[in-house]
């Protein structure tokens, strides 16, 4: 798997695959402000991208992570979620945090690579989107809030 994996800037953003992990545009847009974004890349060819926000105090949430259909289950999500996670580790931050619905193939991809259940927004796909989002039949209702702790790290030097 000759993955590459590198930031780009956030006007650049793969909006239409990033949708495919967000159904809303405008929320999508809206998290890129001061955010950063990465794409993963096999053979000059996005596959994967994810954007990851600043949220103070040395903690980064992870807005939102996506790789082309036809090109998941090839583990081309996890060495993205992976090579983030050791970008912010590097950078020392606290922890990464992340909302996810409370079923489905995500929620056991991110508990895969350290997450762990923190809270429960409940009603947040109700409140926040104004058509109902079904995953295997079934309507996203609650959130469940992931973190991501990285022991020992203090201080962040992100940019």
């Amino acid at each position: 798997m000759s993955l590459s994996i590198r930031e780009i800037s956030v006007t650049h953003a793969p909006i239409e695959l990033l949708l495919l992990a967000d159904p809303s545009e405008e929320k999508i847009r809206s998290s890129l402000s001061g955010s950063k974004c990465f794409v993963a890349m096999r053979d000059a060819s996005v596959v994967g991208a994810c954007v990851v926000q600043p949220r103070g105090a040395d903690s980064y949430e992870l807005m939102s992570i996506a790789v082309l259909p036809e090109q998941q289950r090839s583990g081309y999500g996890t060495e993205l979620l992976r090579w983030v996670i050791d970008f912010y580790r590097h950078a020392g931050a606290r922890q990464l945090e992340l909302g996810t619905g409370t079923f489905g193939y995500q929620l056991a991809f991110y508990q895969r690579q350290g997450f762990r259940v923190t809270s429960i927004d409940r009603d947040f796909f109700v409140r926040n989107y104004p058509e109902p989002i079904f995953e295997d039949g079934i309507r996203l209702i609650d959130m469940l809030r992931l973190t991501l702790s990285y022991p020992g790290n203090t201080a962040s030097h992100v940019e």
